[in-house]
């Protein structure tokens, strides 16, 4: 009964062509279609404008400078010249969104005041830090490369926050690699100091061992009984006593010699692979070497990026004629069935 009443009053919106629809509507969509081109473009021109500046850099292969100097067996992802893979670039993208950098840059640039953000506010940190996300962009390109892209209303302002946010890269991943490398650097300058003092110790245990005849032990008693033997064969009483002492006091000290000088011998193998090691800390403590390579620095943009007026009209009147269409067809379907109801 409904479908035939339908039919006959030829209100349904699927019986009626798109254009005659539209035809039919045509006061009210040319007035949405007006005045939403109007009202879009007014409030476009509201819309402060931004300048964008842009800094293109690739991350290093490596962090330890030692092992790109100085290891003898480095590959190429140690090597200093390489660029950094997926790896690096996504852990740059992480220290760009850290908070150091974010803290340094909203200082440096007074980014509250900048920003027009009410001191006074009680959530002033959180709208200064969605201003800053809003305006503040960083992504992996296609290339492995890292972006940072900086959008400002000063486009001197722009370009000066995007080389500095390129420039403080060095100096967080620096200062976290640094706080790690000194405190390695002191456990292995201790235990290369102690190392050298047992081994001076032990020099001067031999030095008296020394002085007191022994030198090498092994060919010192040799020859001492080779000669002991000739003098017993030749009945050199005052040799064989000279001898006999000799021997005793090889005998007495001999393995303490013989001891201290084996394990100064390992030591002192220790030692050298410990100085290497010594050295390597060293350099990584206190050297500084880039952690990036700057493609394209920032520079002062001469046009506006933000916002794109003609996109904003064209989506603002798009979205709001297909909002009017469907408003039109739920009140006509909506009538028609009060109509049928009656």
């Amino acid at each position: 009964m409904i479908t035939k009443e339908m039919n006959e009053n030829n209100e349904v919106l699927t019986s009626i062509s798109l254009f005659d629809f539209l035809w039919r509507w045509k006061r009210l969509l040319t007035g949405v279609f007006v005045g939403t081109i109007i009202l879009s473009a007014v409030v476009s021109l509201l819309i402060t404008p931004k300048f964008k500046s842009t800094v293109i850099m690739f991350p290093t292969s490596t962090n330890s400078i030692s092992k790109s100097l100085l290891a003898e067996n480095f590959g190429g992802k140690e090597d200093i010249l390489a660029f950094g893979e997926e790896e690096r670039a996504e852990q740059m993208i992480q220290i760009l969104h850290s908070g150091m950098i974010r803290d340094r840059v909203i200082e440096k640039f007074d980014l509250m005041t900048h920003y027009d953000i009410d001191p006074k506010s009680k959530y002033k940190m959180t709208q200064l830090q969605k201003k800053y996300e809003n305006n503040i962009k960083y992504k992996r390109t296609k290339y492995m490369a890292v972006e940072v892209s900086v959008l400002d209303a000063d486009a001197k302002m722009a370009q000066d926050i995007a080389n500095e946010i390129a420039g403080l890269v060095d100096s967080v991943i620096n200062f976290m690699q640094k706080e790690r490398a000194i405190k390695a650097f002191m456990i292995v300058e201790e235990a290369y100091v102690k190392l050298k003092t047992e081994i001076d110790e032990m020099e001067d245990s031999l030095n008296l061992f020394r002085d007191k005849g022994i030198h090498d032990y092994e060919s010192q008693a040799e020859r001492l009984y080779e000669t002991l033997a000739k003098e017993l064969a030749a009945g050199n009483t005052r040799g064989i006593k000279a001898i006999e002492d000799r021997l005793e006091i090889l005998a007495r000290y001999g393995g303490q010699f013989v001891s201290i000088r084996d394990n100064l011998e390992h030591e002192k193998k220790q030692l050298s692979f410990l100085k290497t090691k010594y050295e390597e800390a060293k350099i990584d403590a206190e050297a500084i070497l880039p952690q990036k390579f700057i493609v394209d620095h920032a520079q002062k943009a001469e046009k506006k990026s933000y916002p794109v007026r003609w996109l904003i009209v064209v989506v603002s009147t798009i979205s709001a004629l297909l909002m009017t269409i469907i408003l039109i067809i739920f009140f006509d379907n909506l009538k028609i069935f009060l109509n049928l109801q009656k």
